[in-house]
């Protein structure tokens, strides 16, 4: 990316995460450190976009001897939905579900994007499809779950034809295809990161085959765990204890 005011490029890195991870600044750092090993010369811009459900604690600076380092941490809880749902645009009537409804009641807020998705996207039912299944994801975390349900059962009594259900078998399947596609390309991404991390860490020599079988069977929930036993293992065999 470029920045308007200077001229000069530099990297924008986006992690979206949907709970208090009690180690996410070191999570960062270390992201940082392997980009800027990658591109020393680029100026990096690091965003967390907290979409949880509880109150955001992480921590996004640290000072210690020889170390003064921070990010930017984005509360989606804080932000005026106003300002998304006057954008009128889909991907920001979605995330508006997260967002401070400044007092306006749930249904209220939920009726208007529901209708407002429709109007957008209303000749590609596909796609709006799409966007109205975004909005039940995210909507769990604000316990909105069953209001969007009542409201989409609302409109479809208005508009039947237009309306079909989002619960039928097929539709179910595939929304669950693109889903657990997603999840496996994050899988994907995280184990070459680890991998890269453990060759510069100690070597390619002794990545072996069993580790790197292990990394490519591993969960996202242990792929983290590792990436934070990197920090002070001596061993290749240490990272996985």
């Amino acid at each position: 990316m470029q920045d308007n005011k200077i001229g000069e490029p530099f990297i924008l890195h986006v992690e979206i995460q949907n709970d208090n991870h009690s180690k996410m600044l070191w999570r960062m750092l270390r992201y940082r450190t392997e980009i800027s090993f990658l591109y020393p010369k680029i100026d990096i811009r690091q965003y967390v976009i907290y979409i949880g459900k509880t109150d955001l604690s992480m921590k996004a600076s640290v000072v210690q001897t020889g170390l003064n380092y921070n990010y930017t941490i984005i509360d989606m809880h804080t932000i005026d939905c106003e300002r998304l749902l006057q954008l009128d645009n889909s991907d920001a009537l979605v995330l508006a579900v997260l967002c401070d409804f400044k007092g306006r009641p749930n249904r209220e807020v939920i009726r208007y994007i529901l209708q407002r998705l429709k109007q957008l996207n209303g000749a590609n039912e596909s796609k709006y499809r799409e966007y109205v299944h975004m909005l039940e994801i995210l909507s769990s975390n604000r316990d909105l779950t069953k209001t969007i349900e009542q409201e989409q059962q609302m409109l479809t009594q208005i508009e039947q034809h237009q309306l079909p259900s989002f619960r039928v078998g097929m539709r179910y399947g595939m929304e669950q295809g693109r889903l657990q596609g997603m999840e496996q390309g994050r899988l994907q991404g995280e184990g070459k990161l680890l991998e890269r991390l453990l060759i510069r860490r100690f070597g390619a020599k002794k990545i072996t085959k069993p580790i790197r079988q292990k990394l490519s069977n591993a969960t996202i929930k242990e792929l983290e765990c590792w990436g934070d036993n990197i920090l002070d293992s001596k061993t290749p065999e240490d990272v996985f204890r």
